[in-house]
């Protein structure tokens, strides 16, 4: 016998498939909606990385600039880097915080260089030095022209090493040494000291000095300046005052670009006398003037010594002199000949020994 669908015993029979069909819609429904949160979440993580990806890209790409390429470079640093790597030095203020003024300069006592060396600690092989909590704001060659002058330098390293440190300057210290015994010739060595610094780093400011002068103030700052500057303005052996207006010899600052302006120093004094005023004459013709420290802060004091030999008076050098605008494009460093006959790296100094010919006399 046959039930007929519509009786009652039917329709219960059929309950139990409706609720299936309810189930399996209800998982239907709930598979799209987590398979939707899915890709909803996937698309949306993509677009994050690519939109990052073309951030960097672009940003590493389009910029040429060494600050550009440090920044990029510190994004993708490994996480060992510590805090103190990572935070940028700032720039040392403009007037040195360790600065006390007055300095007390002696003679007296001879100069024991490994002792100067333990005192003077932060000094790198070959004199360099660099402030380790800002950055300087000048890259200084220190530049000595020098012959058989041993006891000189010793007290030049010992009074200014801790000087140049208290003034936070990235520095090195060059010794020039004109090798053999020919007659000597400052401004040439003072040249060989400006290309041969350059070799080794990317100075912007030379000081050339005098071995046996040595500064009375700390804030005589020995950096250059707008305008080509003398900083051994008042020395004891002139009564601690300047001989004459036009004097600039001594301890002198110029900038790479006034440097390269003049042309540089002259080549062809050979013996004492004349080079400053050359020099002096130069900056004047270019349009440049003396800029200098005050009286009290620029006092110096000189190592009294005999005159060198092989270093007698110029007598060509009034002549030299009066033809500075006509050979200063000729005579300079253009023209710079030499030999370096060997360079040596010592705790607190370079000292690079050159052959600078002989002279024409």
């Amino acid at each position: 016998m046959m039930r007929d669908p519509l009786l009652p015993g039917s329709v219960v029979a059929a309950l139990p498939g409706a609720s299936l069909q309810k189930a399996c819609r209800f998982l239907v429904v709930f598979c799209a909606l987590h398979l939707s949160i899915t890709l909803i979440y996937y698309v949306s993580e993509r677009e994050l990385n690519i939109f990052q990806y073309f951030t960097e890209h672009h940003y590493s790409t389009s910029s040429s600039s060494p600050l550009a390429a440090s920044t990029v470079q510190s994004t993708t640093r490994p996480h060992s880097t510590t805090a103190k790597e990572m935070v940028e030095l700032l720039d040392c203020p403009e007037t040195s915080p360790l600065l006390v003024g007055p300095l007390r300069i002696e003679f007296s006592h001879p100069v024991d260089l490994e002792e100067v060396k333990k005192n003077n600690p932060n000094v790198r092989e070959g004199g360099r030095y660099k402030p380790k909590d800002c950055n300087a704001r000048q890259k200084v060659a220190l530049i000595i022209p020098f012959r058989k002058r041993d006891e000189h330098l010793k007290y030049w390293l010992l009074y200014l090493h801790p000087m140049l440190q208290k003034q936070q300057l990235d520095y090195g210290v060059y010794v020039i040494n004109q090798d053999g015994d020919s007659t000597f010739n400052r401004a040439k060595l003072l040249n060989i000291g400006y290309v041969e610094s350059l070799k080794e780093y990317d100075y912007n400011c030379f000081v050339f000095s005098d071995v046996d002068l040595i500064p009375m103030d700390d804030k005589n700052i020995y950096k250059c300046s707008s305008q080509p500057r003398h900083l051994s303005v008042s020395m004891d052996k002139f009564g601690f005052g300047l001989p004459y207006n036009q004097y600039f010899g001594g301890v002198s600052a110029l900038s790479k670009e006034q440097f390269e302006k003049i042309n540089g120093f002259p080549n062809s004094y050979w013996g004492w006398g004349g080079e400053d005023d050359d020099i002096y004459n130069r900056i004047v013709s270019r349009g440049m003037s003396i800029s200098r420290p005050d009286a009290v802060t620029g006092k110096c004091r000189m190592i009294r010594h005999d005159r060198d030999a092989k270093n007698d008076p110029n007598p060509q050098r009034f002549d030299l002199i009066a033809h500075t605008r006509h050979t200063m494009n000729s005579d300079g460093i253009n023209s710079l000949s030499y030999k370096v006959v060997k360079t040596e790296k010592y705790p607190l100094y370079t000292k690079i020994t050159v052959d600078v010919g002989a002279s024409p006399r």
